[in-house]
């Protein structure tokens, strides 16, 4: 399944309306094999409405959409495809191995019962039935009828919501090999930490508008803020009141800081708390410059 770096999916020049709102403002979007694009937005963003034109949920009010090359109408493409919806619609009375059995059938060349099993981390599950599994287990089945199939191209809406950390790390592992393995994913999530760990290229949607694409460093690049952890003496109330701290508070015992100029705060820091430890200077996260990108275009839309 090496398919290099080919386009699978892509969206050009897309509109999509509903009434007077604009879903979709002329977007352009690109989903290539051995990648994950993760595609963020807040909130009415527009991300569900281009994830279901690419799944053939409707047609565009302009532009065009194809998934490996064809319409995604066609059935031919659409078979090459996994996905793994926030609303899966299971027949909640089989059991996982039933499930899993009956998806395996729709394929001509399926994975085994055993590889979906280790990919999803689905040990001890195969004969319970789906409703008496928690929210993290029903997760983790839906990942394995998505990828049993052996799809060239991915989606994943909120693929780790209600899983423990021992199953989404089983999860995000299971990822990186199909990537590796030239797979294609689209990653819709709200953990932006999954997207930063996960993400080769980032799509931030506003307003239906694609506001910012491209690595997590490109995007993290578009910030000059330092995240400043140490253990201090000194109070919030105190340090939040000098130049350049545009957020302060405590984790535990921590002090951490937000600043555009790190050099100048450090210094500061040490000058009044002469017994600080404990210091690290880190650069911004995804989720740092998510939220100063998604405010920028909101103050420049007012």
């Amino acid at each position: 399944m090496k398919d290099g770096h080919a386009v699978l999916a892509r969206l050009a020049g897309v509109r999509r309306s509903y009434g007077a709102i604009e879903a979709l403002a002329g977007i352009d979007l690109e989903v290539r094999g051995g990648q994950m694009l993760a595609l963020l937005g807040p909130n009415g963003a527009g991300k569900s409405t281009a994830v279901g034109l690419l799944l053939g949920q409707g047609l565009p009010d302009a532009g065009t959409v194809s998934l490996f090359g064809r319409s995604p109408h066609e059935l031919a493409a659409r078979r090459r495809v996994g996905v793994m919806l926030q609303s899966a619609g299971i027949p909640d009375t089989l059991k996982v191995s039933e499930l899993l059995a009956l998806t395996r059938s729709y394929y001509p060349n399926p994975r085994s019962i055993a590889d979906c099993v280790m990919l999803a981390g689905l040990d001890g599950l195969l004969e319970r039935r789906y409703r008496q599994l928690s929210g993290g287990q029903q997760r983790r089945v839906q990942f394995a009828l998505s990828v049993c199939g052996r799809p060239q191209l991915l989606f994943l809406d909120e693929p780790t919501t209600g899983m423990d950390i021992e199953a989404r790390r089983t999860l995000w592992r299971a990822i990186r090999e199909l990537v590796a393995d030239g797979c294609g994913v689209l990653l819709t999530t709200h953990y932006l930490e999954e997207a930063e760990a996960l993400a080769d290229r980032v799509a931030v949607l506003q307003r239906g508008r694609l506001i910012a694409e491209g690595s997590v460093e490109d995007l993290r690049g578009h910030l000059v803020q330092r995240r400043i952890r140490c253990l201090s003496a000194l109070s919030v109330e105190r340090v939040s009141a000098w130049p350049h701290v545009m957020q302060a508070h405590r984790d535990d015992a921590r002090l951490e800081l937000v600043t555009d100029a790190a050099e100048a705060v450090v210094r500061r820091l040490l000058t009044e708390d002469p017994a600080l430890t404990g210091l690290e200077v880190q650069r911004a996260g995804l989720s740092d410059a998510f939220l100063e990108l998604t405010r920028e275009d909101a103050r420049e839309a007012a």
